[in-house]
């Protein structure tokens, strides 16, 4: 199996080559953002609650040049345009760094465009570049690609400028840019977990405070396993502002600034004046809220067992009371369920610690905490019966906590 640092490497020869194929000379600046998967605490981190993701071994990376290393035919080009290109699209866009930078077409840009007008916005001149953009991230898997490409471009933009963020500006300046050039209003776990990561920790971010509590997950028996069912969503369709406003509209019931100071208690009191479907909302950030805090525990003490079946009621409440799941995200923690119950034979019994659906929702990835060597094993198991029940073929990898953002040597 390659290692992390083998594929990354390979990825960064991969969008060097495709860089200089692109643009005709050599990139010098390779920047790269992880993508993150949240063990628990879904769909709380524009309530202002707790969460508990993690970067992972996966990335964006961008390889680029300032302007003035264009050479030939690019001497006509402006030094002050940047240029933009993508291994998943075909088209250069040329982006003008001298003037007020707006969302514009082709959307996947916008991204990219978001964040150098974060830039500007702060007084900074953003010089013209040349970038290509490259992943072995999955795109649209709820393992926040775009947050990996904000990040990733903010971590370019800094070497550009010799402007250096904090980490929580650099995390807030990216979600904003997602925000107001995606459209997609995002809370702050993506972007937080992919500046901040850490080798070997989980991240229990406070987003009301936005302080990062750092969890170590560093017990070689576990290993966090992450399945895509390789079905897509696309959180710009309107259901993820959807719940974020139905959740605004329970807090505000119970005159509240946000669900992260209801309780249960508070909620069924507030019952009568609640649609049935925004109660469900709710109720699971509050229970959400709650187990997120208790996994965070439960990991620093080594009780997987209690982790898992945190991880299972988190699904099970994102399945019924949140509505985001899907019959395939159901079929695979149904299927890693089973194997507890000895439904993959005595020698898997027990191998799964705990699974659940992770991202936005409605397709994507499910993630699984496994004991190490049984990782293998049940990766085959889970593809084979999610193929069975879906006719739909999943792909699977593994990961450790990884390092945040950064730029390449």
């Amino acid at each position: 199996m390659i290692s992390p640092q083998a594929r990354l490497a390979a990825l960064k020869a991969r969008a060097a080559e495709r860089f200089h194929a692109r643009f005709g000379r050599e990139a010098t600046l390779f920047a790269v953002g992880p993508g993150r998967v949240n063990l628990i605490g879904e769909h709380v981190d524009y309530n202002d609650g707790f969460v508990l993701p993690m970067a992972i071994e996966r990335h964006v990376l961008i390889a680029a040049d300032a302007a003035e290393g264009r050479r030939g035919d690019d001497q006509q080009l402006s030094s002050t345009v940047a240029r933009l290109a993508s291994a998943e699209k075909p088209d250069v866009v040329e982006v003008a760094c001298d003037q007020p930078i707006e969302p514009g077409e082709p959307s996947w840009a916008n991204y990219v465009r978001g964040v150098m007008a974060g830039f500007q916005q702060r007084g900074v001149t953003v010089p013209g570049f040349d970038a290509f953009i490259d992943a072995d991230l999955p795109l649209g898997g709820g393992l926040s690609s775009s947050a990996a490409l904000e990040v990733s471009t903010a971590t370019l933009l800094e070497a550009l400028t010799h402007v250096h963020l904090d980490p929580v500006e650099k995390a807030l300046l990216c979600q904003t840019a997602e925000h107001h050039f995606a459209g997609v209003p995002c809370g702050i776990m993506d972007q937080f977990a992919s500046v901040m990561g850490r080798r070997d920790h989980l991240l229990l971010l406070d987003c009301r405070s936005r302080q990062v509590r750092f969890v170590p997950l560093s017990d070689p028996s576990v290993t966090v396993l992450i399945i895509n069912t390789n079905v897509k969503h696309e959180l710009g369709s309107g259901e993820y502002a959807k719940r974020r406003r139905e959740c605004e509209i329970a807090a505000a019931a119970m005159r509240l600034d946000s669900l992260r100071d209801a309780t249960m208690t508070m909620l069924t009191g507030a019952r009568q004046e609640l649609d049935k479907v925004v109660f469900r909302r709710a109720r699971h950030v509050i229970t959400e809220i709650a187990r997120t805090q208790k996994a965070a525990e439960a990991v620093q003490a080594d009780d997987w067992r209690a982790v898992g079946g945190l991880m299972y009621q988190s699904h099970a409440s994102l399945r019924d009371d949140f509505e985001v799941s899907c019959a395939e995200l159901d079929a695979l923690v149904e299927i890693a369920a089973g194997l507890a119950e000895g439904e993959g034979g005595d020698s898997l019994r027990d191998s799964v610690i705990g699974c659940r659906m992770t991202g936005g929702g409605f397709g994507g990835c499910a993630v699984c905490l496994v004991h190490t060597g049984s990782a293998g094993a049940v990766s085959s198991h889970l593809e084979r019966a999610y193929r069975l029940r879906t006719g739909i073929a999943a792909s699977h990898f593994t990961t450790r906590p990884a390092e945040g953002a950064r730029l390449l040597g």
